[in-house]
């Protein structure tokens, strides 16, 4: 499928004027949709997020709301937090069996049922977040995503990223391979496999759970998002050292997954609102974790007396080989992941090159804060 079919200029030209065409002047709500009759839709979005949660929680609500303004209230979506309509780790379940019509999440939370699922939301060692967009968008990512996910009826939009994540918070100091030896770590996705295949224990559980499984000792470190997310849950009074830089994570990408049988039911220009939403919510999102991870970090360091330390790079080097072995193992496991390894590396070879002599240069020539 050609992502820039999937909609087209014809069906954007379509959208505006049918909201023109449709338009009661009396009450500015739609008069009538392409069959000539009044018809509004009303959706649930389950989430793996809390409530309003800051950035993650948050960027679900923005797109809610961007569909409904666009669509002039004709596309209407309640947002369920995690919990309150299904356990966050059911996202994907709920809206395959039709549970709910939409799920915003993080696709390496399907791993044990999807596996090809995780190149999505990035990989480790992988890319940062607008060379991931890159991919998606224009490298054939989408396209490949879409297939993955057609045999359980749902339909993948890319709806934000959280740009590079930290490497999480931890109880004791890690200065050697052997400090991984038997570490119960909150981390999901291909980053937990690295760190179990490195020594360590890892485990999934849900961002609600995460400041009392670390303060009572149930693990001994937990990687969440990223300051922003992390001063929200006040990890910082659960663990004393706070690491970087987020290997296994370096730009991750939210998802917006649809319930094919209902968005069949969406007239042409409501679906070229949601695709338009959630490219936009991608921006809206990423700018939000880029400036208040600024703000979040500067909060830990000075008024809380956070430890930042850097992973060392025997550590480093030894989980990326790790990766490196994991990836060609994921590749090896399918024909569908075989070709999705192989444009998620034909586009790495691409861009990264760019990368190096432009923004990878530029940072490092900027003085230290």
């Amino acid at each position: 499928m050609d992502r820039r079919k999937f909609v087209g200029v014809a069906g954007l030209a379509g959208a505006a004027g049918l909201l023109g065409a449709c338009a009661d002047q009396t009450t500015a709500r739609p008069a009538c949709t392409e069959s000539g009759s009044m018809e509004t839709f009303t959706w649930k979005m389950v989430t793996s997020w809390p409530r309003d949660f800051p950035g993650l929680g948050t960027s679900a609500n923005h797109l809610a709301e961007s569909i409904s303004k666009l669509s002039n209230g004709r596309l209407n979506i309640r947002v369920f937090g995690g919990n309150e309509l299904v356990p966050p780790f059911e996202v994907f379940d709920a809206v395959t069996q039709g549970t709910a019509e939409m799920g915003h999440s993080a696709t390496y939370y399907w791993k044990g049922k999807v596996p090809a699922a995780q190149y999505f939301a990035g990989i480790p060692f992988g890319m940062s977040a607008q060379e991931l967009h890159g991919w998606i968008y224009h490298g054939g990512g989408l396209e490949l995503w879409r297939e993955v996910y057609a045999p359980y009826g749902l339909i993948p939009f890319l709806a934000g990223n959280s740009g590079p994540q930290m490497a999480g918070w931890f109880n004791r100091e890690i200065n050697s391979l052997d400090d991984l030896n038997g570490l119960k770590m909150r981390i999901p996705g291909p980053g937990g496999e690295i760190l179990k295949r490195a020594g360590g224990t890892p485990q999934t559980i849900p961002g609600a759970e995460l400041f009392t499984a670390l303060q009572t000792g149930i693990i001994d470190a937990t990687e969440w998002v990223g300051p922003y997310n992390d001063l929200a849950f006040g990890l910082f009074r659960a663990a004393k050292y706070y690491y970087y830089p987020g290997w296994h994570e370096p730009g991750t990408g939210l998802e917006c997954m649809i319930n094919k049988e209902a968005w069949d039911t969406l007239p042409a220009d409501l679906q070229a609102i949601v695709e338009v939403a959630c490219q936009a919510g991608v921006m809206e999102t990423l700018s939000d974790f880029t400036y208040n991870n600024g703000v979040a970090l500067r909060s830990l360091l000075n008024e809380h007396g956070v430890q930042l330390r850097r992973l060392p790079d025997e550590v480093l080097n030894h989980l990326r080989e790790i990766s490196d072995e994991l990836m060609l193992e994921m590749a090896s496991e399918s024909e569908l992941m075989g070709r999705i390894y192989a444009s998620f590396n034909a586009y790495y070879d691409i861009v990264n090159p760019w990368t190096t002599i432009s923004e990878r240069t530029l940072v490092n020539l900027r003085p230290d804060s």
